[in-house]
């Protein structure tokens, strides 16, 4: 059976700042953390731009920080659980991922993740992915994590696959790309206690 929900009222879960795996520092933001991020987006905007509403234009170093500052406040309520990706051995910004649309009650969350150019295709996210997919399970005792993507985003969408979620439908016409056209959104999901764990 599922886990039941609990009444705990989130801001009471003791939620650690960081989480390590093979080759990452996965943590919440900091501030400071804003000049980093800004100069990754600066570098990926070609690669982020068709999938990233948030990505249309560059940001200033000083949009970037302000997000960041904001996204710790959201961690400290446990709104939103955005995650920082930093490169172990150089201490080089990576990506951002975490934990969105959480329904505490259901204990459902929602993984998104980019990663900066000169990392791609390194595995990185999907080393990300399965380490904050772990602690939502363990540690959050979530019932249902889902990835939501472009259809076209094939990349994103084998993250999901190697990460052990299954795709559970295509959403036909569900929103607008960046040039306003009508796009498919596929969901993958893990969940507890059913054949898809």
């Amino acid at each position: 059976m599922p886990n039941r929900p609990s009444s705990t009222h989130p801001i009471l879960l003791d939620i650690p700042s960081q989480l390590e795996s093979d080759r990452l520092l996965i943590r919440a933001p900091q501030a400071g953390d804003g000049a980093a991020m800004n100069e990754a987006i600066r570098e990926s905007m070609t690669e982020l731009q068709p999938w990233m509403p948030w990505a249309q234009q560059i940001p200033t170093v000083q949009e970037s920080e302000a997000h960041l500052r904001l996204a710790q406040v959201k961690f400290i309520e446990r709104q939103d659980l955005q995650l920082l990706l930093i490169e172990k051995s150089t201490g080089q910004f990576v990506g951002s991922s975490g934990l969105h649309q959480i329904d505490w009650q259901v204990r459902k969350f929602e993984i998104g993740y980019w990663v900066r150019t000169s990392f791609t295709g390194q595995g990185y996210i999907s080393e990300a992915v399965r380490t904050i997919t772990e602690f939502a399970i363990e540690r959050l005792g979530a019932n249902r994590i889902e990835i939501r993507c472009d259809a076209n985003n094939i990349p994103s969408a084998r993250v999901a696959e190697r990460c052990g979620y299954t795709l559970e439908g295509t959403l036909r016409n569900y929103k607008l790309d960046s040039h306003d056209s009508l796009t498919n959104t596929m969901i993958f999901a893990r969940v507890r206690g059913s054949e898809y764990e």
